[in-house]
């Protein structure tokens, strides 16, 4: 598949004087500096967040804009360099997820439309060759009781892709599923919304799952729920199916994105709308289903902390302990912050979009192995279409496990910085067998003996710490 490239000069002004802010809690300082702008000729409006591959490079996806209405597929180096890899098409259109990179080292991803019943598909891409291959359309069963407009997807424990689709064409209402399929694309339904009076379960389904150590998956709906407010469900391997939460607006917020899970099982989310200033919060809840509003948006006259983070993102993890996000209004110019929160609840902005630099990022941020938060924005920039932007807060760089749950024997990729001369891995202490795939990557294989508990790469120059411990089933 022909790769476009568009000059530097044209799409990534980079902003070298870019803004220094000073950490409210730490005597680190944080550069914000912006790597791209989209023009709209290839595509821009990207919405979905950015996914570091074996090459060590960024990969992401655009929704569409006037030049391409279909979006596309793109890398950045991290120093900015910016590639348009495929022009989405009759291959699937308008991707609002970010891709995966699953233990094959390809990325995995959905569109929202077209594809043979015009619905969506699920493609995969190789880096290395540039091949986009369709693996699935969505609605190919009667009344799209296999899902259509399909978002996020997961590499579970057992190797298959998990994902959510918004909607499915069974009567009353179009409430989404949650679904099963393998790489090769063989799709199975595994539970279908709105199976509860009065969509009690939810329907209307925006993000992907998480899985727990247990194989059970974590999710929530947008809408549904005793007041259509949104709910927090889990589904078992056993494909039960138990309402964890339903949301009440006012109370704990209402249209929730996505969750993300804590080293302790906790549970971290956003809500859209709602809560105290009725701007969304953050929230957090257990596995049993006992929810903790932490930080309700819009605390202060006009919003500097931000308000409405997108119902398309979640919240990551970071290397250190903290968690972090975006929103797409409030901030100083009301173009939507980027802020930080620890699990205990202090929050702590930490950029406001001014335009120029980009506003209303709709994507969850994503934490490269140089310790470096990457993200995009869904408009402004100098052409109005959007940016690729890098917030450096001095958090030290470490390495990644794809995936980072597994039995002893399973395959895992490695990715990190300058990682050629590596002279040994380890999971939990006990040494692990490797191959260098690249200076940005190294392949192991879960050792006898591991446990639960870091993976650690050393090297000549040092040794580098998994950001998240290693979970041994």
């Amino acid at each position: 598949m022909t790769r476009r490239t568009t000059s530097l000069s044209k799409l990534t002004p980079v902003f070298a004087a870019a803004l220094i802010l000073f950490c409210a809690a730490s005597a680190c300082a944080q550069t914000f500096t912006v790597l791209a702008t989209f023009d709209g000729t290839a595509s821009g409006t990207p919405e979905a967040a950015l996914v570091q591959a074996e090459d060590g490079n960024l990969y992401g996806t655009n929704y569409g804009a006037a030049g391409y209405p279909f979006g596309s597929l793109f890398k950045i180096t991290r120093a900015g360099a910016l590639t348009t890899e495929v022009l989405f098409g009759f291959v699937g259109g308008e991707p609002r997820a970010a891709m995966i990179l699953a233990t094959d080292g390809n990325l995995y991803g959905t569109t929202t439309y077209l594809g043979t019943n015009e619905q969506g598909t699920a493609f995969r891409y190789s880096p290395g060759t540039g091949a986009l291959t369709v693996i699935y359309n969505y609605c190919s069963l009667p009344n799209c009781t296999d899902g259509a407009l399909a978002h996020g997807l997961i590499q579970a424990s057992d190797g298959n892709l998990y994902g959510t689709t918004q909607i499915s064409y069974t009567p009353p209402l179009y409430p989404g599923v949650v679904y099963k399929m393998t790489p090769a694309g063989v799709q199975t339904t595994l539970y279908t919304f709105c199976s509860e009076a009065s969509c009690d379960d939810g329907w209307d389904i925006f993000s992907g799952v998480v899985q727990d150590n247990d194989g059970n998956l974590y999710g929530t709906s947008f809408n549904g729920g005793s007041y259509n407010e949104g709910t927090v469900y889990k589904l078992s391997p056993v494909n039960a199916f138990t309402l964890l939460h339903t949301f009440t607006f006012d109370t704990d917020g209402a249209q929730p994105g996505g969750l993300v899970q804590a080293a302790n099982g906790i549970l971290f989310g956003i809500a859209s709308a709602g809560g105290a200033y009725g701007e969304g919060n953050v929230f957090k809840i257990t596995t049993s289903g006992t929810l903790t509003t932490l930080h309700s948006f819009c605390a202060v006259s006009g919003c500097p902390d931000g308000s409405v983070p997108s119902f398309y993102s979640s919240l990551i993890l970071g290397s250190d302990g903290n968690f972090y996000g975006t929103t797409t209004t409030g901030g100083s110019a009301n173009n939507g912050t980027i802020f930080k929160i620890t699990p205990g609840g202090a929050f702590t902005s930490l950029h406001s979009f001014s335009g120029f630099d980009g506003a209303g990022p709709i994507g969850s941020l994503m934490q490269a192995t140089d310790g470096n938060f990457y993200g995009t924005t869904n408009a402004g920039g100098t052409g109005g279409y959007g940016t690729v932007f890098k917030l450096a807060t001095g958090l030290a760089p470490f390495v990644k496990t794809v995936p980072t749950v597994g039995h002893v024997g399973t395959h895992v990729i490695i990715l990190g910085d300058n990682l050629s001369a590596a002279t040994s891995v380890t999971f939990d202490g006990s040494p692990a067998t490797f191959t260098v795939v690249s200076g940005s990557a190294l392949r192991a294989t879960v050792p006898a003996g591991a446990t639960t508990g870091a993976v650690k790469v050393t090297t000549p120059s040092g040794t580098l710490n998994s950001n998240v411990v290693f979970r041994v089933m």
